[in-house]
């Protein structure tokens, strides 16, 4: 049995149980003890984007920097558990700039995809953002104040229109996807994989806007951490970035090895992801060295006060948001910076 997107149930799932097993790291090599460490992703089912902590545990990379790694799921980045996780000091996961102008004590240390992965897709009879008037979007992954949410309040803005001319639609991050091809929503940030789907299922479905084009300098996700954590235990999470930088790497280098833990970490197609890995390795989405740029930091914080997410008053500074030093000692734990292709962060 399928569901709506084609992704399977019971097959696909014996399947998925296979290939990870097949990628089983190999034991840790002289580690006095292995470290405990959660690392959250910012969707369930994560999408390809967001699947390099599956790799770098899959490949041994964390074994081999003696940690014993859980990835957990959040329905969506910028979501209250996720934020929740970080401040208490029970996850690494995606901070925004966002929750540390709201007072989060916390800091990025790992800008771990820089660039927007997504387009905005829509309905096939939506030709224009003006269209979009009136129509039902996406507010998955954290309703109001989402990255659904403001994603679609910037594409809305390119038009000449509010949020308050359309509905925007609270959703699980699952069901962006079905949404669309079902026609309960009319508009939605869609990953690669997602998107390339969504034309399989609806003939006509297509991307009104390129997001990173629409806002080339905006940061994606960074692994951030409570200044608490990075205060007693740097070297952790030090290990932990590098081990993922170093399952970025082999992403690029490597389709083969890292397609069929993407596949099972996801419980998407093998077409699908293999589309997804094209994409997001030809527009360097993921960070092979820090990750971090000052020049867009500072615009996402402009961007965010501009919009009303950051209070004037507590703009926060580059170096409030971003650790750049413990970002750097990562890099050097993964045996220095590197350039792939054109990819240089």
């Amino acid at each position: 049995m399928r569901d709506v997107l084609g992704r399977g149930m019971a097959p696909r799932a014996a399947i998925a149980a296979l290939l990870l097993a097949l990628a089983a790291p190999a034991a840790a090599q002289d580690c006095k003890e292995m470290r405990k460490i959660n690392i959250g992703v910012s969707v369930t089912p994560p999408n390809v984007a967001h699947t390099t902590p599956h790799v770098a545990k899959a490949l041994g990379l964390f074994a081999r920097h003696c940690i014993d790694a859980t990835i957990i799921q959040f329905e969506g980045g910028g979501s209250p558990a996720a934020k929740a996780a970080i401040a208490q000091g029970s996850a690494i996961a995606n901070l925004s700039d966002i929750a540390v102008g709201a007072g989060m004590k916390a800091q990025q240390f790992w800008g771990f995809v820089p660039r927007l992965p997504q387009v905005y897709a829509v309905s096939p009879e939506i030709k224009t953002v003006a269209a979009l008037k009136g129509r039902k979007l996406s507010a998955s992954g954290g309703g109001v104040g989402g990255f659904q949410w403001r994603m679609g309040r910037e594409v809305l803005r390119t038009a000449g229109l509010a949020v308050d001319d359309v509905q925007f639609i609270s959703q699980g991050t699952a069901g962006r996807l079905p949404g669309l091809v079902t026609g309960q929503i009319d508009g939605v940030a869609l990953h690669p994989e997602d998107f390339f789907l969504a034309t399989q299922k609806k003939p006509g479905i297509h991307a009104l806007l390129d997001l990173a084009k629409v806002l080339p300098d905006f940061v994606f996700n960074s692994y951030g951490a409570s200044s608490d954590w990075i205060a007693r235990d740097r070297t952790l999470l030090r290990d932990a970035a590098a081990a993922m930088i170093e399952a970025n790497r082999i992403i690029y280098r490597d389709k083969g090895k890292v397609v069929p833990i993407m596949v099972a970490a996801t419980q998407s197609t093998p077409d699908a992801v293999a589309h997804a890995w094209d994409v997001l390795t030809r527009n360097c989405i993921w960070a092979i060295n820090e990750g971090f740029d000052r020049k867009r930091t500072e615009w996402t914080i402009d961007y965010d006060v501009s919009v009303g997410d950051i209070k004037p008053e507590q703009k926060p500074t580059f170096e409030q948001v971003v650790n750049l030093k413990l970002a750097e000692e990562a890099v050097a734990a993964a045996g220095g910076r590197v350039t792939i292709g054109n990819c240089h962060e």
